[in-house]
């Protein structure tokens, strides 16, 4: 077993306290002999979700030997609520110790840049890998198995039961529900995401008329997994997005049939295809779904895209988005998105909930040719958000995930983390509060002269009459509580450091095996190095005269099996994107180490 640098792990502190252990304060003594696995994470961030799901199998083969522990480190105002991280922790089923830390302590800590980020201690408590992004659950569960090995016979492995204790269950009709249509018999159909469910109510939006799945995680024609958007067709069918089965669905509702028609049941990587036969094209975190335009526009929360599926041609294809997170408008194929999580039709625009950026945009076709382009009503991007209302390009907005189109031609936003329901009007260009005291909004329908938003974090559809005056609010702006980094003037060297998990290598076979995106907010900032390449090393320069911005970086690294007699070696894509805020200093630092994989020896 190849040696590794010894540091010693931080001590694990947040002044939120502990989740999912009986009301038990956890330290790294009391884990002495277990293999650790820090989840570094926090609700709103979709590739932290991934990141949840392709940790339980590991949480399930190692339970004996392996304690995961959540870190929630939030980005917004609102995810340092303790009721919100309670909340998150069910919601997603999380089922390991979380660690509530609003004031991001042990993030600092453990020198933490990107979420997700996933950190490995071993059981004499020392850092051993550090992992950033997705696609790292493989590599973890081979140093695991080392780590196993190694300890077994160092005497210093503890087998036995971890500290998790599951919360009581909570009953009620609705848990967490996702998105709502209104169906022609005037009933609901409602999501019911965190019971893998479906449900019918009645035209009160209360009485239970049926159940749709059976509440088990699955891909069968009775089964559901965490599903979200919907969406009526022009057939009187509903379609579904199911997304972390990251599929496609479409329900009969006269007969209760279930039929997937698009997506594998397998999440998308780069390199993977971008359109073709549905059923063929793996998708990834599908959260709404709207027609328009003769087809079914996919808000693809997991790669930063809209797709569409055309059910005459049984095809998907990418409709706008780069995969790039951030917010840039323009021609549909260079826009780029953050987790867009909401879509409405109107006429000829499609509405867009813009999450990550706490943006609304919208896309239109274009004046000339036969494409679409991206345009912004309200937000400026991934790091600022708050509660203002007022003219657009100055109204605040925090993780909305739903637009609903209005009859006068504006567009209700459900401002999920406010608690309200905000109205964007393009006729005069202003932002309102439309009602507050809403339980993270996540959707809403109308219906006559009445709106009604499905309260996620109460459990509940609330009926609303649309009010003919706004709601006056005090306004409140908020920036990311990130530390910025200080980077001297001029040349700085960026390093993405990638190791191949043990038994594996980098991916040749085919061309260069790593890709290196770089730019910056403002564009300005960086006067040479921005752009793409295959080194994960680039020398950046940053430009005279700009003090601060946020560096987008984005890494991809592919790697197999390294043994020559594996006819058909398994692969495996580790990426990541990271945004960090910088401030040029004189005795800033003239280089910047990002981890994918691995530990920064520098």
């Amino acid at each position: 077993m190849a040696s590794r640098a010894r540091v010693r792990a931080p001590e694990l502190i947040g002044k939120g306290g502990w989740l999912n252990t009986g009301n038990k304060d956890l330290t790294l003594s009391d884990l002495r002999g277990r293999i650790v696995v820090l989840d570094f994470w926090t609700f709103c961030c979709v590739n932290c979700l991934h990141v949840l799901d392709e940790l339980r199998e590991l949480e399930e083969r190692h339970r004996d030997t392996v304690v995961i522990i959540g870190v929630h480190s939030p980005k917004f105002v609102h995810e340092a609520e303790h009721q919100a991280v309670v909340d998150a922790v069910e919601r997603y089923g999380v089922e390991h110790p979380v660690l509530d830390d609003p004031e991001l302590a042990t993030w600092k800590q453990y020198a933490v840049r990107a979420w997700p980020t996933l950190v490995v201690i071993d059981p004499e408590g020392y850092v051993v890998a550090q992992h950033a992004g997705e696609g790292h659950a493989h590599a973890i569960e081979k140093l695991v198995e080392e780590l196993e090995a190694e300890h077994a016979a160092k005497g210093t492995l503890r087998r036995g039961d971890g500290p998790y204790v599951p919360p009581e269950p909570v009953a009620g009709d609705l848990r967490f529900p996702g998105k709502v249509v209104r169906l022609p018999t005037g009933s609901f159909l409602v999501s019911d995401t965190t019971r893998h469910q479906l449900v019918e109510l009645a035209a009160d939006g209360e009485r239970v008329l049926r159940r749709i799945g059976t509440g088990e995680r699955g891909l069968t024609p009775d089964t559901f997994n965490e599903p979200q958007g919907l969406a009526l067709l022009p057939d009187g069918r509903v379609a579904v997005a199911d997304t972390v089965n990251h599929a496609i669905r479409v329900l009969d509702p006269g007969t209760g049939e279930l039929e997937t028609v698009a997506g594998t049941g397998k999440q998308w990587w780069q390199g993977s295809p971008t359109s073709g036969p549905a059923r063929e094209v793996d998708l990834s975190s599908p959260w709404d779904l709207a027609w328009w335009q003769d087809r079914l526009w996919i808000a693809m929360a997991g790669v930063h895209q809209l797709w569409t599926y055309d059910p005459a041609a049984g095809t998907v294809e990418v409709a706008a988005g780069t995969t790039n997170e951030g917010l840039v408008d323009g021609p549909a194929a260079e826009a780029w998105f953050a987790q867009p999580s909401g879509l409405a039709a109107a006429g000829d625009r499609l509405w867009i909930a813009d999450s990550e950026t706490s943006a609304v945009r919208w896309v239109e076709r274009a004046e000339a040719g036969d494409g679409h382009v991206v345009r912004t009503a309200v937000g400026t991007g991934l790091f600022d958000f708050g509660h203002r209302d007022g003219a657009a390009d100055q109204a605040l907005l925090q993780h909305p995930l739903g637009v609903t189109a209005l009859p006068d031609g504006s567009v209700a936003v459900a401002d999920s983390y406010n608690h309200a329901l905000r109205r964007f009007d393009p006729a005069t260009g202003e932002v309102t509060t439309l009602a507050t005291d809403l339980r993270e909004p996540s959707a809403a329908v109308l219906v006559d002269d009445d709106i009604v938003v499905v309260e996620s974090a109460r459990h509940r559809l609330t009926r609303l009459r649309l009010p003919e005056e706004a709601v006056r609010v005090e306004s409140v702006a908020h920036r990311t509580q990130r530390a910025a980094t200080e980077v001297a003037p001029g040349a700085l060297r960026l390093d993405v450091v990638f190791r191949a998990p043990a038994g594996q290598k980098l991916d040749t076979r085919y061309g260069p095996s790593t890709r290196l995106v770089v730019s910056a907010t403002p564009p300005e900032l960086l006067a040479e190095g921005a752009g793409a390449g295959t080194d994960l090393t680039r020398d950046l320069v940053l430009a005279d005269g700009v003090t601060d911005g946020v560096l987008h970086v984005s890494a991809m690294a592919a790697s197999c099996d390294d043994a020559p007699d594996i006819e058909y070696p398994a692969c495996h894509v580790h990426q990541q994107d990271w945004g960090v805020p910088v401030e040029v200093a004189e005795g800033g630092v003239a280089r910047l180490g990002l981890v994918l994989a691995g530990l920064d020896a520098e």
